[in-house]
């Protein structure tokens, strides 16, 4: 079923691309925005895992600097049917994790020492679980893909708006109208395909959940951990969290509710634990 919204967010948002570029960018517009944002997005994604593991000042870790932590990353690897990923600690209380690389055989999991002093050995393995299924999904690319989407249509509308301050004015009531038209598209497209991009992510933590079930047999760890984590990071966010790595976490980072929570790139914990239920049941 996720995987089914994932694609329909996707046609949705490819729609909303073509809508958007042909009527506020024509089609060489369309063009120089998409190419635009496909070499900023792209160039993030092939270099991602240097990018966000410097970012955390993440340290590398082998079989004798972090025994349990390697053992355990390479054992559920091996269930998973992945190439061993590389390991890595970030030096912060606040518990959490990631996964990033640009496919399996590029991947790496970077946990906080945070999360190494709370969970349990089955709710630790539900989290590496977790961030292994993101790498078997390849979310990093759909998330890079969904990225150049937005980027581009926000590019767009930046353009339009500069046409539209020095394009003069027109005394046509017909035109007018056309104007306000627009006026309107260049402020609602960014927030719509924003709000896309934002329910893709949310859509691929729901896999990433269910994945991490299967790879474990222990829906039920990683429900515990879930709830932990989220305890732990509304109590102390994470202090140099990026907003634009927030989606990374297998929790969010950031610290924020009412509306914040509208925008927020994971889903409601709630959801997600009741699901991991549901899935233990079933098994």
């Amino acid at each position: 079923m996720n995987t089914l919204k994932t694609v329909f967010l996707m046609t949705l948002m490819t729609v909303l691309f073509l809508f958007v570029g042909n009527l506020l960018g024509g089609q060489s517009g369309l063009m120089i925005a998409f190419v635009f944002a496909l070499i900023m997005n792209f160039g993030s994604y092939w270099f991602s895992d240097k990018i966000v593991l410097a970012m955390y000042k993440a340290r590398q870790v082998d079989a004798q600097a972090a025994p349990k932590l390697f053992s355990m990353v390479q054992d559920l690897s091996a269930r998973a049917a992945l190439p061993m990923p590389r390991v890595y600690v970030i030096d912060n209380p606040t518990p959490n994790a990631f996964a990033t690389g640009r496919n399996p055989n590029n991947a790496a999991v970077a946990v906080t020492t945070g999360i190494l002093k709370i969970l349990n050995n089955d709710e630790l393995a539900g989290v590496i679980a977790h961030e292994l299924a993101h790498i078997k999904h390849r979310d990093i690319l759909i998330g890079t893909i969904a990225a150049t989407f937005v980027g581009t249509i926000t590019y767009l509308a930046q353009m339009a708006s500069w046409a539209m301050m020095f394009g003069g004015r027109s005394s046509d009531r017909e035109e007018g109208g056309s104007a306000i038209g627009s006026l309107v598209m260049i402020i609602l497209a960014p927030i719509a395909a924003t709000l896309l991009q934002l329910a893709i992510s949310r859509s691929r933590e729901f896999l990433a959940d269910e994945g991490g079930a299967e790879i474990t047999g222990n829906p039920m760890g990683l429900a515990s951990a879930l709830n932990k984590l989220v305890q732990a990071n509304e109590i102390r966010p994470i202090e140099d969290a990026k907003p634009a790595t927030a989606h990374m976490f297998i929790v969010s980072p950031l610290s924020g509710g009412g509306v914040t929570k509208l925008f927020s790139t994971h889903p409601p914990i709630e959801e997600r634990v009741n699901r991991l239920r549901l899935i233990s049941q079933r098994m």
